[in-house]
């Protein structure tokens, strides 16, 4: 492993904000940290780094303790939620300052940056004076100087957080290809789900300042380890069912799983995991919400009030009298599986 964590734990007087956190990151792969906020999630990341004082446990790199070793010289970049451009400087400027830094040859800088924009899709911008890029294009700028010096690591604490939805999505994927086509090691801190699954090969959920979970990000999604983290990852309504031969049965019907165990199984179902349907649960409307890709609704069925997805050209009205079935793709089983009562928003 490059980076291993092991115990890791940070107070502020007698509060805990970050409780014995365990992490181990491979060369080349990409982990989230991911939790509301308030988890822990940006202090951990500081902790790591060496910018946390308070901390107790370990960091290491490739076996090296890196209790002693001063922020500087860890060798890791760093990419902040506003990017912390500086305004009086170019863009070359900018990324010449952390090569500066690194004691990289003047000689070379002028390559060296013309290939960091290249690479993050801003050729030809060495001139621009930051205060005039947009807010993409300056966390793009930011992202090539953290890298500018070639890091072990790289870190990203909350980095699309402060750009529109449609930017933001755009260039997560953009870093995603960015990431995958470098190879580059990896630690994003991030509440956003979406980000964080576009992003990363594996997530780690915080609450509260400890992990509850952590694993590759298919199985964290399709397996929340408790009812804690399935409510963050999006699941509204719990419901005890049974699982045989690849088909699990609840108060909502019953659709295939493959995978899951047989016997008694909890289920976490996100809104998608219902869906209008000729047949199935009957239920009445309460609320209508047009999403860009859905609409959302709020149905009270016999056994709970649960929410639920309609096509976007459906014409679907409070009051009305619906059928919901049930969609696998929406789904999660949690954590060892055991029998509760429908309970829903």
């Amino acid at each position: 492993m490059a980076l291993e964590v092991e115990g890791l734990t940070v107070h502020y007087g007698t509060f805990t904000a970050v409780r014995d956190a365990k992490l181990e990151i491979a060369d080349g792969e990409v982990l989230a940290l991911l939790g509301p906020s308030g988890s822990g999630k940006s202090t951990l990341l500081r902790a790591i780094t060496g910018l946390e004082p308070q901390v107790e446990g370990s960091v290491r790199w490739d076996g090296e303790d890196l209790g002693g070793v001063p922020v500087h010289r860890r060798g890791f970049g760093l990419v902040f939620q506003d990017g912390q451009l500086f305004p009086h400087r170019d863009v070359a400027g900018n990324l010449a300052f952390g090569l500066r830094m690194h004691q990289v040859p003047k000689a070379e800088h002028a390559a060296r940056i013309a290939k960091l924009l290249k690479l993050v899709g801003l050729e030809g911008y060495e001139r621009r004076r930051v205060t005039e890029l947009s807010g993409g294009e300056a966390q793009r700028v930011a992202l090539a100087r953290a890298l500018a010096p070639e890091p072990r690591l790289l870190m990203l604490d909350e980095p699309l957080s402060g750009l529109d939805a449609g930017l933001r999505e755009q260039l997560a994927i953009d870093v995603a290809d960015l990431l995958r086509r470098t190879k580059i090691t990896a630690l994003l801190v991030t509440h956003d789900q979406e980000e964080a699954f576009t992003l990363a090969d594996r997530v780690a959920v915080l609450d509260r300042g400890e992990i509850r979970q952590e694993g590759a990000v298919r199985h964290v999604w399709s397996r929340p380890a408790d009812e804690t983290v399935a409510r963050f990852l999006g699941v509204t309504t719990i419901a005890g069912g049974t699982a045989a031969d690849g088909v699990v049965r609840c108060a909502f019907g019953e659709t295939t799983l493959p995978g899951v165990r047989d016997g008694e199984v909890e289920l976490g179902l996100r809104p998608n995991a219902l869906r209008l349907a000729d047949k199935g649960i009957q239920g009445d409307v309460t609320a209508v919400v047009h999403r860009r890709e859905h609409v959302r609704l709020v149905v009270v069925t016999g056994e709970a009030t649960v929410d639920a997805v309609a096509p976007v050209t459906a014409d679907v009205k409070v009051g009305d009298r619906v059928s919901l079935a049930l969609d696998p793709d929406g789904i999660a089983v949690i954590g060892p599986g055991r029998p509760v009562r429908a309970s829903g928003r």
